[in-house]
């Protein structure tokens, strides 16, 4: 066989082998999104949960990206390991300081930063009520100077977008969800638990739960005559319980609970555990310009534990009320009627557990949060 001939055979084969084993294309990586929020290793605050780290976690167990708890400061230094596709920033996680070097990395690397902002801290009667809530004034310089230059803004509520779009450069709604892992007893009331309507056998008494920050402490106030001295239908009085909302240890109108010291999921796993002890719930929103921006999370972390609830009539619940949130005006015998009449009922209308349940979980509302991290 002549030597030229035989070369191209070889050559032939060699070429003929290699294809037959080259496997197929690896796929792609996954997008890395970065997040930045206060706390660590599971333990952040309530907003910080609900906003950020339940919906990065199940984004991530959807399989359409991996997620990343960030440290700002190793970020700007780039000693933070990869750089993520996008890095959310979380309301005033960032001193105000770090927040323009933050900016200036992720810009000079290609990184897209998201704000993250579910309060209004932007108007000059929202500062002033968080300042009241003894926000320092350098938390609030920081998160307008995120919002100014974020590549875009997410918010909880279409009002808070109009609050935040002069200051925004885009800003995009994305409304509150429950987590289904941790809220997944949700939907009424459990076979050990009394029927619609009836106390505990050990209670003398029905339990009405409001829960909340801080800064609810002046929307407390609109309950005092709605509760002071309340009886239901049945006889038995209606006593006011609070967890959260103010420090003030001395009132006589309403009772205080001791929750013990946890983060937001052993805090969702308690209510769920003593969810008996309530027969409803209260959101009292005053008509205030900070609270027109408040979402209508109340409403659905009650009606997630069967408990029916009762909800101030703002534009908050506007969209909770036609999916049968109970929402009366700024009067006490509103307030005592619907009362009455949700304690009587004995657990969440049946559209409003299908709504929250279908429409307000996180799996199930839309794809609005990943289209905003991921395009």
């Amino acid at each position: 066989m002549a030597p030229d001939l035989a070369r191209r055979i070889v050559g032939r084969l060699r070429r003929l082998t290699t294809r037959s084993i080259v496997e197929p294309d690896a796929p792609a990586p996954l997008p890395l999104v970065g997040y930045v929020v206060a706390g660590g290793n599971g333990a952040h605050p309530a907003s910080a949960h609900v906003r950020v780290v339940r919906r990065t976690e199940h984004l991530a167990a959807s399989g359409v990206a991996e997620v990343r708890q960030v440290e700002p400061t190793a970020f700007v230094e780039g000693t933070d390991g990869p750089d993520p596709a996008v890095l959310l920033v979380q309301r005033d996680i960032l001193p105000v300081d770090l927040v323009a070097p933050l900016l200036g990395a992720a810009a000079a690397r290609g990184v897209r930063v998201v704000a993250e902002v579910d309060d209004d801290f932007f108007t000059a009667s929202g500062r002033a009520r968080l300042a009241r809530a003894e926000y320092d004034p350098d938390r609030l310089a920081s998160i307008d100077a995120l919002v100014r230059g974020a590549d875009v803004t997410v918010v909880s509520t279409p009002e808070l977008a109009e609050v935040v779009r002069p200051v925004a450069r885009r800003v995009v709604v994305v409304p509150n969800a429950l987590d289904p892992v941790l809220w997944r007893t949700t939907g009424g009331s459990g076979a050990d638990e009394p029927s619609a309507g009836e106390p505990a056998p050990d209670r003398d008494e029905h339990r009405v739960l409001y829960m909340g920050t801080l800064t609810h402490a002046a929307d407390l106030e609109l309950l005092r005559d709605a509760v002071t001295d309340l009886v239901a239908d049945d006889g038995l009085p209606v006593r006011l319980e609070v967890i959260g909302v103010t420090e003030d240890t001395g009132a006589d109108w309403y009772r205080r609970v001791e929750v013990p010291d946890g983060h937001y999921p052993g805090f969702v796993r308690w209510l769920v555990e003593h969810r008996s002890r309530w027969d409803a719930g209260v959101a009292p929103l005053r008509d205030e310009e900070f609270n027109r921006a408040k979402s209508d999370l109340k409403f659905l972390e009650y009606t997630a534990l069967g408990l029916p609830s009762v909800v101030s009539d703002r534009p908050s619940y506007a969209v909770a009320r036609a999916h049968g949130a109970v929402a009366v005006p700024d009067d006490a015998e509103a307030w005592r009627r619907a009362l009455r009449a949700v304690i009587a009922a004995g657990s969440p209308d049946a559209e409003a557990v299908r709504w929250v349940a279908e429409e307000r979980t996180i799996g199930r509302d839309g794809d609005a949060w990943r289209r905003v991290l991921l395009g």
